[in-house]
């Protein structure tokens, strides 16, 4: 049985007091919503915070608010994002890319601060303690050396967060808030392409918002790759979102990949559809734009040189989609999932 190590515990009731607590306990606190993540990587020694500092009695965090776009609280549950209508009806990919979570049990538990602040991954530290001591430790956790590939000199742990991708695509900002005040930043810049150092949210910062932009013109998609239908991380996600004319030209569109890198991929291969009708042809100049900078590694499971192959396929369906095509069978067969 793999147990918790000892910790202090707080149960702040706002931002406010939270925000004091993490100033005053130093970076060896934690805070800690769902815990879905953060339970099990303490079990196994990846994690071992002196403090945590809960955020589930912090209501303010746990709000849906109109504005010119939508505000979403960190502090809800997936599942609560999933049964939003304000979401469904015009945050398509972040409905999709939530319901796709891991199971009902931790849709509930999880939120989606927590999943988008989600610690990344890899075969080779995702094991229990005495596993990872007997090959030795990596460098993400008590080694030195990356064993996905031995000559790097970065951890190259995956980013295995869903919502990330979707609300990248989306145009999403998140708020960040510490006891010396508060920014906003771009979702896309608040990931870094390095396994360890992932996220540039300081350890004495909450994220507690999510802004999403009018989404008028706008349709949005996500599709996942993983190897069950259910309870998985992504090996691949693919978000896609499209500003579409009165007359079906592309206006605007992104294009964000998941699981192929340590941060969520924001790629440039939706600005080779703006002026175009959603064809064939410039659907599959957008597949393989993002099949190129797509670099998989072999740290999660499946053949890494099948997983960039597929990656133009998953633009494919998700370009087909928002052009209007019936992708429900492709949905149930590649997600099991009726979406």
């Amino acid at each position: 049985m793999m147990r918790l190590p000892w910790f202090g515990f707080h149960a702040p009731r706002t931002v406010a007091e939270a925000a004091k607590i993490l100033a005053g306990e130093g970076p060896q606190a934690m805070l800690i919503a769902g815990g879905t993540d953060l339970v099990p990587n303490m079990k196994r020694r990846h994690q071992s915070p002196q403090t945590l500092v809960s955020l589930r009695r912090v209501d303010e965090l746990k709000k849906i608010t109109n504005g010119s776009g939508l505000k979403l609280g960190a502090g809800l549950s997936l599942t609560e994002v999933i049964h939003s209508d304000k979401v469904r009806a015009g945050y398509t990919g972040l409905y999709q890319a939530a319901a796709q979570v891991a199971t009902v049990h931790l849709r509930n538990m999880g939120t989606l601060g927590g999943n988008l602040c989600l610690d990344t991954r890899c075969t080779y530290l995702n094991q229990n303690y005495e596993w990872r001591k007997a090959i030795d430790f990596c460098m993400k956790k008590d080694g030195d050396i990356c064993w996905v590939a031995t000559a790097s000199k970065r951890c190259l742990a995956v980013s295995s967060t869903d919502t990330a991708p979707a609300l990248i695509s989306l145009g999403a900002k998140v708020k960040l808030v510490s006891s010396q005040g508060e920014r906003e930043v771009l979702l896309a810049d608040l990931y870094a392409n390095d396994g360890i150092d992932y996220i540039v949210r300081r350890p004495d910062e909450i994220l507690t918002e999510v802004s999403l932009p009018d989404t008028a013109g706008w349709k949005s998609t996500y599709w996942k790759l993983r190897r069950r239908g259910a309870f998985d991380f992504p090996v691949l996600g693919v978000a896609a979102a499209i500003k579409f004319a009165p007359d079906g030209t592309v206006e605007a569109a992104r294009i964000a990949l998941g699981a192929v890198s340590s941060r969520p991929l924001a790629t440039k291969a939706g600005d080779s559809l703006i002026g175009k009708k959603l064809t064939d042809e410039a659907i599959a100049e957008a597949g393989g734009k993002a099949q190129n900078v797509a670099k998989p590694m072999d740290n999660t499971d499946l053949d890494i040189y099948w997983r960039k192959d597929v990656v133009s396929s998953f633009v494919g369906y998700a370009l087909r989609e928002l052009r209007g095509d019936d992708m429900r069978d492709t949905r149930m067969r590649i997600s099991r999932q009726a979406l």
